[in-house]
């Protein structure tokens, strides 16, 4: 199991951080034999001019990343925002080019990120601010909120952050001012043994979630599981299904909040 652990990490490395995907690479390389077979027959066919721009492993993958953690939490958040119908929703460091625009296509949506976006979305009002501080004039701005695979990373330095160990404590707090009584919180957050990962993310101890958000007046209504091979599940909030979701490598936890008065 820990060798296994080690080759996905340094799978993660070459691929995420170095710019090269083993998997792609030995892809292609299987995939030539056949690429020249089809260019060959190709061209006993047709006489007109070609241009080479070899594709070489798409043979080998399916129609879409259905499977992809991101992928799945980002269409479920999405449909439940629509089915929920808030006033105002705002959304904290998601990603855009995925549930931010699935939002986007059916509502306006308010976007915080420490980050600059300078693209004109439609749908979508950017407000660049760090979490980790308070947003002035922002407290029980909306009554829906979200904040997926991002709060992992608040106070790691990976985005321009300040270096903050307890970045992550300030952002939970910061968001549940913007919350109004009754608000709905999506947080979706990697779960499983706690640790910091530098300067990648924190893994959560999942009651370690739930008792932070207690103290901002968020009470825990619901929590899907997505496990790494896209698995997806409900998870009873029992403390034993809790003491085993901690003792676990990882998975993503999507946690559902209310505001408390």
């Amino acid at each position: 199991m820990k060798l296994k652990a080690f080759f996905l990490r340094l799978y993660w490395l070459l691929d995420a951080q170095l710019g090269f995907n083993p998997r792609t690479f030995f892809r292609a390389i299987k995939g030539l034999p056949r690429y020249l077979a089809d260019l060959r027959r190709f061209r006993s066919l047709y006489k007109g001019p070609v241009t080479f721009t070899p594709c070489l492993h798409d043979w080998y993958e399916e129609g879409g990343a259905g499977k992809d953690e991101y992928f799945l939490q980002d269409l479920m958040v999405a449909r439940m925002i629509f089915e929920a119908n808030p006033e105002k929703h705002v959304d904290v460091g998601s990603r855009v080019d995925g549930f931010v625009a699935h939002v986007a296509s059916f509502r306006q949506i308010e976007v915080f990120d420490v980050r600059p976006i300078t693209a004109q979305i439609p749908g979508v009002e950017f407000i660049r601010a760090d979490l980790m501080n308070p947003v002035e004039k922002k407290k029980g701005w909306c009554d829906s909120l979200s904040c997926l695979h991002a709060l992992e990373h608040f106070g790691l330095g990976r985005y321009g952050d300040p270096i903050d160990p307890r970045g992550f404590e300030h952002g939970l707090a910061n968001m549940s001012d913007l919350l109004r009584k009754d608000g709905v919180f999506y947080l979706s957050v990697p779960i499983g043994v706690e640790r910091v990962e530098f300067n990648a993310n924190h893994v959560f101890d999942p009651r370690v979630v739930i008792r932070l958000a207690a103290e901002n007046r968020l009470e825990v209504t619901g929590l899907t599981i997505v496990s790494q091979n896209g698995r997806v599940e409900a998870s009873t909030l029992a403390d034993e299904a809790l003491d085993d979701l901690s003792g676990q490598p990882y998975n993503l936890g999507i946690f559902l909040f209310r505001k408390k008065s």
